[in-house]
């Protein structure tokens, strides 16, 4: 009877070490991955492997230390962005949900900036639409028109994200979030003030947007719908997702919903024109960046 349970108390002892060996290491490998990452993204080098079980969990520990590497060169967090808000494409990379990442102060460029055609390590080009943050109320939302309500700017933008890893690495879910959702920079027009409407709720959710080169050829469209059937949807996972974690949004951030258009490489020597038609009442908006 003695020697059984001997036997069960030190087996049990093995494993609570095993278990804190295991945590210790997780915890270890997060930061150093962070590190790696870092590394590549101010080298502007592509990273060449990624733990493919790595869980999502797993991969906001990752973030959560890139994000505050990040934030020595790139300033202080000033909001958040959202990324597979597309359901088709969320089946891609075997999530149910969109991931957030968070946007640092020196990601936004103004409209009509130059860029270098090599500004990451993976770099690439998309349509997107921003919001601005009007009160604090909107952590209290749970409709669309509530969200509405406590916004005070849509901001036509076309993202430069990095997506960081070399061609032939497996993509997934987690492996997106641990990179902050490819944010490296944000082409920001000017602010269009919101109201809580339906008319805008209609805007939001059909205008279209379309990226062409300075020959005028099309390189891609979209609409509004493509973020998660309407863009609202997003503020309200957005402000969800943080709360998740004992978080809120605050006046004046600004939050990124997503791709409204496909990704396309950048070249250097073009002027990509992003379009917006259908979302300011006052006609198209046009924001432009060029590729050195």
């Amino acid at each position: 009877m003695k020697k059984n349970y001997e036997t069960r108390y030190w087996t049990c002892s093995f494993m609570v070490v095993i278990f804190f060996l295991v945590l210790g290491f997780s915890y270890v490998s997060a930061a150093d991955f962070a590190d790696i990452l870092t590394e590549h993204y101010l080298k502007k080098t592509p990273v060449t492997e990624v733990d493919p079980q790595m869980t999502m969990e797993q991969a906001m520990k990752v973030q959560q230390k890139y994000v505050a590497n990040l934030s020595k060169e790139q300033g202080e967090p000033l909001g958040y962005k959202a990324g597979l808000t597309n359901p088709n494409v969320q089946k891609i990379f075997g999530v149910t949900h969109p991931v957030r990442g968070t946007l640092l102060a020196k990601m936004m460029l103004k409209n009509g900036a130059e860029v270098s055609a090599a500004f990451g390590a993976v770099p690439m080009i998309e349509g997107d639409l921003c919001v601005r943050v009007g009160s604090p109320d909107i952590n209290q939302a749970k409709t669309i028109e509530e969200a509405l309500k406590n916004l005070d700017a849509v901001i036509p933008a076309i993202e430069l994200p990095d997506m960081v890893f070399a061609k032939g690495v497996k993509f997934t879910g987690p492996a997106i979030a641990a990179i902050n959702v490819g944010a490296r920079y944000f082409i920001m027009g000017d602010p269009i003030p919101l109201s809580a409407t339906d008319e805008w709720q209609e805007r939001l959710q059909n205008f279209s947007m379309s990226l062409k080169d300075e020959t005028g050829a099309g390189l891609a469209d979209g609409r509004g719908s493509a973020i998660l059937g309407h863009p609202l949807n997003v503020v309200l996972w957005i402000k969800d997702s943080l709360a998740a974690e004992g978080k809120k949004l605050k006046k004046g951030e600004i939050l990124s919903l997503g791709s409204v258009t496909k990704m396309i490489p950048p070249k250097a020597g073009s002027t990509i024109k992003g379009r917006y038609i259908g979302l300011s009442p006052e006609g198209p908006v046009e924001i432009t960046v060029t590729f050195k």
